[in-house]
């Protein structure tokens, strides 16, 4: 309740209420209209209230990360105007309302982990502008409709960890568009991919992981910029189709599942990280040609499991480079003591994980003032102590499986996209989460400059906030869509209000939203139904004062 003590019954575009945001010019019908809701990671409780519907302007609404319980009202379909329906990270539950569908201008919706179930409505086939479709972690149901495949713009469709089950829709082979399909961990009935799904001609990433599909692995090889494939854990059969993937195959997961024959010999997957094969039926040779054609840069790093075969011999040398992890363990080529080291690959290791790096610098051993949370700027030019901004980050579905190779062009990508220099951007920490997801921890700190500033103004802590809040990084599909998980101000930041309308005040007009804070028992779960209309004596008042917007005028 303390995060959201200045909203009182005033208008929040002249008094600056947390998390309302406003338009900074009048409507065509005269009045100033909220434009955002911005209200993640408060640890706000209570229920959505249907009187949400009401703010006919509004374009974004974020409630990620809080504790909200309930359905989501149907209302909310009402708001043809809104754009991000950011809702993900929290407890909600029940179907969704149909009405979702009428939201046509919407390009991102994010439902994942919370508690959701039944059926994706049909009417989702009515969001022709949408491009990231994010329902992860819930628990939907049914069929996917194969009416998705009208929405022509959709880039990103996660529905992994549901239980959704039926037929894989051929139809989503119309989706042009499509860059990323993540259908992990459903149950899907035994029929496969379907062949239709050999012309997804921009998909970088296919993950099917244990979805109880069936029957032999389609031909891919139309598929020139697939990069992550992962349709392990099924009861796939029949032979490996290695020489039928695109040239640039970072991750190949294809464990688990019944697939015989041999492992073809003379594939080549210059930039290869992951290949798995383990638990399956195949037989003959394994080629070491699978590395041997490879320039290993000092950052790469190539994982090759084939335990639990029935490989009987190796064809080639058996000597890897060092960045070259091998597993033959569960093979009956592991018995065969006349190939030189074949020992050390029969062994069962742990789990894989990217060696922790430290940022290096040559700044000299000391400390920066501590008050103020300073620390040493990843500078390599200068060592001067700053201020940074912490910003929780995570890559929901990145095509790729070991990142070092990558930070640099992941850092670049970044810092171009903020309009900073590369050396303000440090990666303090990094780790891979199930998903398979990677969770970062970023700093951000100010330029250095002959004034030696410290520090970024508010007017940048603001901006930055508001490119990372309401997704505006330029599009890509190698990195994945991401998620924001905090944004972490302190020191000279402390008292800064991100999710307001910083320096843009209106005065002497009343902003067309309806809020009120409705009172539970013990004044705290009902803080997110903000927008109850209460008709009492102070807000008649101001009606008779005209100083109420429309709305309420069509309300009484």
């Amino acid at each position: 309740m303390d995060k959201l003590r200045n909203w009182k019954k005033t208008d929040p575009c002249t008094t600056n209420w947390t998390g309302v945001w406003c338009f900074d010019k009048k409507g065509d019908d005269g009045y100033f209209h909220v434009h955002e809701l911005y209200l993640m990671t408060l640890n706000l409780s209570g229920t959505l209230s249907p009187q949400l519907g009401l703010l006919s302007h509004l374009e974004i609404m974020d409630f990620m990360w809080n504790n909200l319980t309930g359905t989501i009202p149907k209302e909310i379909g009402n708001i043809k105007s809104l754009r991000l329906l950011l809702l993900n990270g929290n407890q909600l539950s029940g179907s969704l309302p149909d009405e979702l569908g009428n939201l046509s201008n919407m390009t991102r919706l994010q439902l994942d982990e919370n508690q959701l179930s039944g059926p994706v409505p049909e009417s989702f086939a009515n969001l022709v502008n949408v491009r990231h479709l994010h329902m992860n972690n819930n628990s939907f149901s049914g069929q996917i409709t194969p009416k998705l495949s009208n929405l022509s713009n959709l880039m990103h469709l996660l529905l992994d960890n549901n239980n959704l089950s039926g037929n894989l829709p051929p139809e989503l082979s119309k989706l042009q568009s499509l860059a990323i399909l993540q259908l992990d961990n459903n149950n899907f009935s035994g029929n496969g991919i379907p062949s239709s799904y050999e012309t997804f001609h921009r998909l970088v990433k296919l993950s099917l992981r244990n979805c109880s599909l069936q029957g032999p692995i389609p031909n891919l090889s139309s598929l020139r910029n697939l990069t992550y494939l992962d349709l392990s854990r099924n009861q796939f059969s029949g032979p490996i189709p290695l020489s039928k993937l695109a040239d640039h195959m970072t991750t190949v997961d294809l464990s688990h599942n019944k697939l015989n024959g041999t492992i073809p010999r003379g594939v080549v997957y210059p930039h290869l990280q992951r290949l798995q094969l383990e638990s399956n039926l195949l037989t003959g040779s394994f080629p070491t040609t699978i590395w041997q054609n490879i320039s290993f840069s000092r950052k790469a790093k190539l994982i090759i499991d084939i335990g639990n075969n029935l490989l009987s011999d190796i064809f080639g040398d058996l000597n890897p480079p060092a960045n070259v992890t091998l597993r033959l363990a569960g093979n009956p080529v592991c018995k065969n003591s006349n190939i030189q080291r074949i020992g050390q690959f029969c062994v069962l290791e742990g789990r894989d994980r990217d060696e922790e790096f430290a940022n290096s610098t040559i700044c000299p051993i000391q400390s920066c003032p501590l008050d103020n949370f300073y620390e040493f700027a990843p500078s390599q030019i200068h060592c001067y102590c700053a201020a940074p901004i912490r910003i929780g980050y995570r890559l929901k579905s990145p095509s790729f499986s070991y990142f070092p190779p990558y930070k640099t062009s992941f850092e670049s990508y970044i810092t171009e996209s903020l309009n900073l220099s590369f050396y303000q951007l440090s990666i303090d920490s990094y780790e891979w989460e199930e998903g398979p997801r990677l969770r970062m921890y970023l700093k951000f700190f100010p330029s250095f400059n002959d004034s030696h500033s410290n520090t970024f103004s508010p007017d940048e802590v603001r901006r930055i906030n508001i490119i990372f809040s309401s997704w505006r990084f330029p599009r890509t599909d190698f990195f994945g869509p991401y998620e924001l998980l905090n944004v972490t101000l302190l020191g000279p930041y402390a008292n800064i209000i991100v999710n307001t309308a910083g320096g843009k005040r209106k005065t002497g007009i009343l902003v067309a939203i309806i809020i009120a804070a409705v009172a539970s028992v013990l004044a705290i779960s009902a803080i997110i139904m903000l927008l109850m209309f209460r008709r009492n004596v102070k807000y008649q008042h101001l009606i008779s004062r005209k100083r109420m917007c429309k709305y309420f005028k069509a309300f009484l």
